[in-house]
């Protein structure tokens, strides 16, 4: 058994696969690494197209499209793999991309996740929205990277870049590597999300059960971005808000949380008028009803933390939105 394995999760994705799996299956598949298409139920062709055109590719083929958190989970089931990456369907890898995530991960015994440098497939000098170099949460759990903040992307001119491993708050599920004893023992990602910020998630409960999670900007892939589901997208948008909350629910003490999701209410509907004003009138409703199912699906969790780890992550004290809206901060 080799000792990595790279499994891209795909749902009706063969013009991504047409466009990208050659130049992935070229500078991933060796004498230590796997590469894994594991097919959430298909019906355009895509799981024909790999076995037809990538024979040196292994696949998972589901019957049913079981969403990007369940999807993983069900692959990690059927893989025994020391380091498992999951990598989106829509990246362009490096040649030797793998090389420092698998070494970080053997020198480091304590390292639960990684990522990247997450550069934009389509401004290739440019960060990419979905993790960039590296994902922190601030003082009221907004995500937010090096190299992005809201919606202000930097150039890649080497700012982040570091010999060392850096730590961060959460590495992007777009190219993240894992500890696959780690994922397992955690429970993986957690299924009630369905997609987006799931990633997120299981990096604080790293955090809480005591393992690393870094960036490894030796590394380097560039990332579509948005394929799914674009930035903007009323589906999207309810996902993120209700996920970002239902992680904050499920990772703080209740006193704690309490308060955290108070100040949450009041920026959230800062956001909500804000679309209002735009006009966008769906991404307001998908806002309402992210709150509406949150209220509902924190009842799921139960068993919450006796202490806070979020507050101790990298970049936990600062304040994304006076940073941004106020101070005018774009980096």
């Amino acid at each position: 058994m080799k000792k990595t394995g790279v499994i891209i999760l795909n749902w009706n994705g063969e013009k991504l696969l047409r466009e990208f799996l050659p130049i992935v299956a070229r500078t991933t598949i060796s004498d230590e690494a796997d590469l894994i298409v594991a097919d959430n139920g298909s019906t355009d062709g895509s799981v024909a197209w790999v076995r037809e055109n990538h024979p040196e590719v292994k696949l998972l083929a589901f019957r049913e499209n079981y969403g990007f958190a369940k999807g993983y989970n069900k692959a990690l089931e059927l893989t025994d793999y020391r380091y498992t990456v999951l990598l989106n369907s829509d990246v362009e890898t490096s040649d030797g991309w793998l090389d420092p995530l698998v070494d970080y991960m053997d020198s480091h015994p304590r390292a639960g996740a990684a990522q990247p440098k997450i550069l934009s497939w389509k401004e290739r000098d440019r960060f990419e929205y979905a993790g960039a170099a590296g994902g922190y949460l601030d003082v009221n759990g907004y995500p937010w990277c090096r190299g992005r903040l809201f919606e202000c992307i930097e150039r890649d001119e080497g700012q982040y870049d570091s010999s060392d491993p850096v730590p961060v708050a959460w590495a992007s599920g777009a190219a993240l590597i894992v500890r696959s004893e780690a994922y397992r023992a955690l429970g993986g990602l957690d299924e009630n999300f369905f997609a987006h910020m799931e990633e997120i998630d299981l990096c604080c409960r790293m955090h809480a059960a005591g393992w690393e999670v870094s960036a490894i900007t030796s590394s380097k892939v560039w990332h579509v971005g948005g394929a799914s589901l674009p930035q903007g997208n009323p589906r999207k948008v309810y996902l993120n808000f209700r996920n970002n909350l239902l992680l904050l629910h499920k990772s703080l003490p209740p006193r704690r949380g309490r308060k955290v999701l108070f100040r949450r209410r009041l920026y959230d509907t800062l956001a909500w008028g804000m679309m209002m004003l735009r006009c966008d009138f769906k991404g307001a409703r998908a806002i309402l009803r992210a709150h509406r199912d949150f209220r509902r699906m924190r009842k799921l969790y139960t068993d919450l933390p006796a202490t806070d780890t979020l507050s101790s992550l990298p970049g936990a004290r600062r304040n994304i939105i006076i940073d941004h809206y106020l101070k005018r901060q774009k980096k």
